[in-house]
C-alpha cells in the first residue's frame, strides 16, 4: 500500500487537499501546501490540477497560487441552504437580537468543535473571535458547552477526545474530568454559560437546541461583555433563549433536518 494511501481513495485524498487549501485562509502555493501534505508531490499535483479543472479550486497563473473555486462556493451555497441550521434560524435570530439588543449566536458541532452558522450583532457591536463560519473550541464556550452536555455519552466522549483544553484564559477549563463535572450540571440546568473562558471580559448564556427526539441540532446564545453587563442579567435571557430555541427545533423538525455525519 502506497504510503499516501487512505480508506477513502483518491476522493478522501481530493477532500484532504480541498481543506488545506480552505484552512490556508488565503491564496496558497505548491511548495506550502507540499510542506503540509502527506502526499508525494505528484500525486499532490495531480489532486491540484483535477480539482482546478472541475471548478473546485481556481488557480492564478500569474501568482501561483490556488484558492478555494466559485464551484466549490455554489456547493457550499446549496448545501446552507439545504442543511445547515442557519436559513431556518434566521428570522428566530432576527427576533431575538431585537429583543435583546446583545450578540446573538447559532452554533452547531463540528468533530467535536464549534461551527459558529450564524451571528446577529449586538445594537452596540463588541470585538470578539467569533462569527459566521468559524470554528471555535467546545470546551470553553457556551454553545460548545450547551451541545456537549446534551449528546449521548459516547458520542460525547469522542467529542471530549477531541478538546485540546487549551487555557485561554484563567476561567479556563483544562481537563476532561472537570468539563464533565461541568457538563452534568449544565444538563441539569439545561443552559451553559461561558465566564470569560474563552476570551477575557467575554460573557454568554446559552441554551443547546434539541429535536424532537432530544437530538442535539445546534446552541443558541445571548453574548456580551462584563463592562457592559453581568452574568446574571444575562441569565434573565433564558427565557427568550429557550421560546426561540424551541421555535427554531419545531421548524427543523419539519424541514426533517439531516444528521451531521460522524466518523
Amino acid at each position: 500500500m502506497e504510503k499516501d494511501q487512505q480508506p477513502d481513495g483518491t476522493v478522501g485524498k481530493a477532500v484532504d487537499v480541498l481543506q488545506m487549501v480552505a484552512d490556508a485562509g488565503r491564496p496558497v502555493r505548491f511548495t506550502d501546501l507540499q510542506e503540509r501534505s502527506p502526499f508525494p508531490k505528484a500525486t499532490l499535483y495531480r489532486l491540484l490540477r483535477t480539482l482546478a479543472h472541475q471548478g473546485l479550486l481556481s488557480f492564478d497563473p500569474d501568482r501561483g497560487t490556488y484558492a478555494p473555486g466559485l464551484r466549490l462556493v455554489r456547493l457550499a451555497h446549496a448545501a446552507w441552504a439545504t442543511s445547515a441550521l442557519g436559513p431556518v434560524a434566521r428570522p428566530w435570530l432576527d427576533r431575538l437580537a431585537s429583543r435583546t439588543g446583545e450578540t446573538i449566536h447559532l452554533a452547531q458541532m463540528d468533530q467535536g468543535q464549534v461551527l459558529y452558522i450564524d451571528k446577529r450583532n449586538a445594537a452596540r457591536p463588541v470585538e470578539m473571535f467569533s462569527s459566521a463560519g468559524k470554528v471555535g473550541p467546545a470546551y470553553c464556550t457556551g454553545v460548545g458547552k450547551a451541545m456537549l452536555a446534551f449528546l449521548p455519552v459516547a458520542e460525547q466522549e469522542e467529542a471530549l477526545a477531541r478538546q485540546s483544553f487549551h487555557a485561554f484564559t484563567p476561567h479556563t477549563i483544562t481537563s476532561a474530568e472537570a468539563l464533565r463535572a461541568a457538563l452534568r450540571d449544565i444538563r441539569t440546568a439545561g443552559h451553559a454559560f461561558d465566564i470569560e473562558e474563552h476570551e477575557p471580559g467575554i460573557i454568554c448564556c446559552a441554551v443547546p437546541v434539541l429535536g424532537h427526539s432530544g437530538r442535539v441540532l445546534g446552541a443558541l446564545s445571548v453574548t456580551s461583555t462584563t463592562a457592559r453587563t453581568t452574568v446574571k442579567a444575562l441569565a434573565t435571557r433564558l427565557p427568550d433563549l429557550r421560546e426561540t430555541a424551541a421555535s427554531i427545533a419545531t421548524e427543523a423538525d419539519a424541514w426533517r433536518f439531516p444528521e451531521a455525519p460522524r466518523d
